[in-house]
C-alpha cells in the first residue's frame, strides 16, 4: 500500500482530532472517541498544526503522532526536548509498520536538528522497539488515604476551595509562576520549566474538557501546586506542605475516592513530609538521544561546576567516554575542564566506556555510576581516578519535570 508522510495542515485537524479520539484510552469509553483527546487535539493544531507527523493513504490521514518542542533544565543547563504524544494509527491501517515509519522520520529530523533527547510515555516496552530506554523516573510517591488528610473546615471560603494558605492561581499570577520556575531550574534538579505565556494557557486557555487541563494553585508563601481536576491526584508542587495544602486537596474530593495520589518521586517534599501513606512502585519515562556522546558534550558546564565544587583536578590532557559507537572527548588546561569534543570511538582507547543506554541514565542522573555497575557488566568505568571523576560528575538528580504540553 502507498503511505506518504508529511507534516500536519491547519485543514487537518477535523481528521487528526477523529483519528485520535477513536484510538486512544479506548478502555476507559468503551470503544467511543474520547471527547477530552479530541479538545487536546484541537487546542495543539490551533497552536501549531505542523507539530503534528502524519501518515497519509488516499489524501486520509491513517496515523499521526505530535512532537512538543521544549527546553528542559538539568542542574542549570538547558536541554532541547521532544517530547512525543498521541502515537495513533487507524485499526484498518495496522500491521503495515506505520508507526515505524512515523518514529523514523521524526527521528532522522529531529537528530539533524540536534535535538538532544525524546521522552514519551507509553505501553510497557513497546517504544524499546524504536531506541527508547526507561531513563526517567516518574512518579513512586506513596498513596495516602484520603481518611489521613486533615478534614477541610467548613467556613464558606473553604468550600469555595480557598484556605488560609492556598488559593486558585489567576492569570495575573503567571509571571510569578514563571520566576518560580526559573528559580527551580537553576538547582539540582531536571525540570521543565514555563514561562509567563505558557502558564496563562495553563491557567484559564484550555477547554474544560481537555484531558490534559491540571488546576493551578498558589501558596500565600510562594509557590505553586498543580493537580487533576477531579481526582485531585498532584503532578508538580514547589510549596510547603502545611495544612491548608492538605485541607485543599480534600475538600472537593470524588466522594467515592479512598485514596489521593502524588505523581511525584519518592524524595519530594510533599512526599517525605506529608502524611504517611502506601508506598508506591516508581515507573519511567521513555527517553532516547541520538548521540550519547553529544549529549555529554552539551552537559560541558555542569561537568565543569561539579569537578570545581569537590576540588577535582584531571591528571591527563583529555578523557575520553565512549559509548560504543561514538565517544566524547574532554580536554583539560592544568586539570580543569576547557572544552568537549565529539568523535568516532575507537575500541580500546576509551578512558571509560558504557552501552548507549548506561551513558544515558548517567548523564541524566537516573542513574549513579555505582547503580549503573552493578546492572551493566560491559559499563567499563577505566581506572579508580576515573570512576571518581565519573561518580562526581553523574549524581542522581530528582525530576520536578511536569512536561508543557
Amino acid at each position: 500500500m502507498d503511505y506518504h508522510v508529511r507534516p500536519g495542515r491547519a485543514a487537518d485537524v477535523t481528521a487528526i482530532a477523529e483519528l485520535q479520539a477513536a484510538v486512544q484510552l479506548q478502555d476507559r469509553t468503551g470503544g467511543e472517541p474520547h471527547p477530552g483527546i479530541r479538545h487536546w487535539v484541537e487546542a495543539l493544531m490551533r497552536r501549531d498544526p505542523e507539530m503534528f507527523v502524519v501518515v497519509e493513504h488516499n489524501s486520509r490521514v491513517v496515523a499521526s503522532l505530535v512532537v512538543l518542542r521544549q527546553e528542559w533544565s538539568l542542574a542549570g543547563v538547558r536541554l532541547p526536548v521532544a517530547v512525543i504524544e498521541l502515537v495513533g494509527v487507524d485499526p484498518q491501517h495496522r500491521g503495515h509498520q506505520l508507526t515505524e515509519l512515523l518514529f523514523d522520520t521524526v527521528h532522522r529530523t529531529l537528530d539533524a536538528e540536534n535535538v538532544l533527547l525524546q521522552t514519551i510515555e507509553g505501553i510497557p516496552y513497546f517504544y524499546r522497539r524504536f531506541g527508547y530506554d526507561y531513563a526517567l523516573a516518574n512518579d513512586g510517591a506513596p498513596s495516602i488515604p484520603v481518611t489521613a488528610l486533615p478534614a477541610a473546615g467548613e467556613s464558606e471560603t473553604i468550600r469555595q476551595g480557598k484556605s488560609e494558605t492556598i488559593r486558585l492561581a489567576t492569570v495575573d499570577d503567571a509571571a510569578e509562576l514563571a520566576a518560580v520556575d526559573r528559580a527551580v531550574a537553576d538547582t539540582e534538579v531536571l525540570s521543565c520549566p514555563r514561562d509567563e505565556q505558557f502558564w496563562r494557557y495553563e491557567i484559564a486557555g484550555r477547554h474544560p474538557a481537555d484531558i490534559v487541563r491540571r488546576v493551578i494553585a498558589v501558596h500565600e508563601d510562594g509557590g505553586y501546586l498543580v493537580h487533576t481536576p477531579v481526582t485531585r491526584a498532584v503532578v508538580a508542587a514547589t510549596l510547603r506542605p502545611d495544612d491548608g495544602v492538605w485541607s485543599y486537596l480534600r475538600q472537593g474530593i470524588d466522594p467515592t475516592q479512598t485514596e489521593l495520589r502524588l505523581l511525584l518521586g519518592p524524595e519530594h517534599p510533599l512526599s517525605v513530609l506529608g502524611p504517611a501513606g502506601v508506598p508506591t512502585r516508581t515507573r519511567g519515562w521513555f527517553v532516547r538521544t541520538g548521540d550519547p556522546a553529544a549529549l555529554i558534550a552539551h552537559l560541558k558546564p555542569l561537568l565543569q561546576a561539579r569537578w570545581q565544587a569537590a576540588g577535582l583536578r584531571w591528571p591527563r590532557s583529555t578523557m575520553t567516554i565512549g559509548a560504543y559507537g561514538r565517544a566524547a572527548r574532554l580536554h583539560f588546561t592544568d586539570g580543569l575542564l576547557t572544552d568537549i569534543t565529539t568523535e568516532r570511538g575507537r575500541a580500546g582507547e576509551q578512558d571509560a566506556e558504557f552501552p548507549p543506554g548506561a551513558l544515558l541514565r548517567l548523564a541524566l542522573g537516573h542513574r549513579t555510576l555505582p547503580e549503573i555497575l552493578a546492572e551493566w557488566p560491559d559499563a567499563l568505568p577505566g581506572d579508580r581516578i576515573t570512576e571518581h571523576f565519573l561518580t562526581v560528575a553523574f549524581p542522581r538528580v530528582p525530576v520536578r519535570v511536569w512536561p508543557a504540553v
